[in-house]
């Protein structure tokens, strides 16, 4: 491994941890200084019952011991009880609720990977001619359209008026609704960035060079091109498949997946506080690992690029 690339793995592995802290720390005092408590519903417990809640899940005692207690505990990989779900913990909801998540958007991001490399790809190919016209009237009306509507769109069509689909994520055929709900923004936008970046890499010298000498279509398209097109679509990905794999809040409320998503939402509508915070610092995590995957893929696809 060249020691300017392991020196800057072990920089953006530390700036990682640094991150990772600092986003514990705040979400920790954001959730104990927001108005109202975990245990405040519509009916209100008396106040020997929120004082015995309070002293089962150490809410009585001073913050910074707390902070220092839920610091250890995250270390190991352990965020607590859950305030509402009795008898469960919130590293065992997260662990569930990921297999579901992970499984939904993995296949979601691997669809919009391929096929947005793909029409993007196509629409450069044939620029200004009408299969990049309709790839780009598309790729437009689905960046424009947020994920929420396009999956009550497809309930109501394949599931409600068509019947072909369950509108039940549990059911057999279940995911594939909410698979491609979760798979048309994300493919739009990549075949918008790999159209444009792709269109900027076939007007240079060396893929003129390339085709003058012969070299087959496919070949100066994939192996030269699509190559160095490629750098923006790593820039976007990265994140994306952190963001999707941890699941679609709404979507997965739409089709009753039970996924990580669900559990979020769910805890934020229940006050259910350390499964938001769980929650928040596991998404956070996963982002900054996936950045992280990212800035080092840099390097593999354009090794022009230098780290300082």
């Amino acid at each position: 491994m060249d020691s300017k690339l392991a020196l800057y793995i072990i920089k953006r592995l530390a700036l990682s941890v640094v991150t990772i802290f600092l986003v514990i720390t705040i979400t920790f005092f954001v959730m104990h200084n927001i108005p109202g408590g975990p245990f405040l519903s519509e009916k209100s417990p008396s106040a020997a019952v929120t004082k015995a809640l309070e002293e089962k899940y150490g809410l009585d005692k001073p913050v910074s011991e707390q902070y220092k207690t839920y610091l250890k505990g995250v270390m190991k990989f352990d965020f607590g009880p859950s305030i509402k779900q009795r008898g469960r913990d919130v590293t065992t909801v997260i662990t569930k609720g990921f297999e579901v998540s992970a499984k939904l958007g993995g296949t979601a991001a691997l669809i919009a990977i391929t096929v947005g490399l793909v029409l993007g790809s196509l629409a450069a190919v044939f620029h200004n001619r009408t299969l990049d016209k309709i790839i780009m009237f598309i790729s437009t009306a689905m960046v424009a359209m947020p994920s929420f509507i396009v999956a009550t769109l497809l309930l109501l069509i394949f599931c409600v008026m068509l019947g072909i689909f369950p509108a039940n994520g549990n059911e057999a055929g279940g995911l594939i609704l909410p698979i491609i709900s979760l798979s048309l923004y994300p493919m739009s936008y990549i075949t918008r960035l790999t159209r444009s970046s792709m269109l900027d890499v076939i007007g240079q010298d060396y893929i003129r060079t390339a085709r003058a000498k012969g070299v087959k279509p496919s070949k100066v398209l994939f192996k030269h091109a699509l190559r160095n097109a490629v750098t923006p679509v790593i820039t976007y990905a990265g994140p994306m498949i952190a963001y999707i794999v941890t699941g679609s809040l709404v979507v997965e409320k739409i089709f009753a997946v039970p996924g990580l998503g669900k559990e979020f939402v769910s805890s934020i509508i229940n006050r259910d506080y350390t499964m938001i915070m769980g929650t928040t610092i596991f998404l956070a995590t996963l982002v900054i690992i996936m950045m992280l995957i990212t800035d080092i893929l840099y390097k593999v696809f354009d090794p022009r690029i230098q780290f300082g």
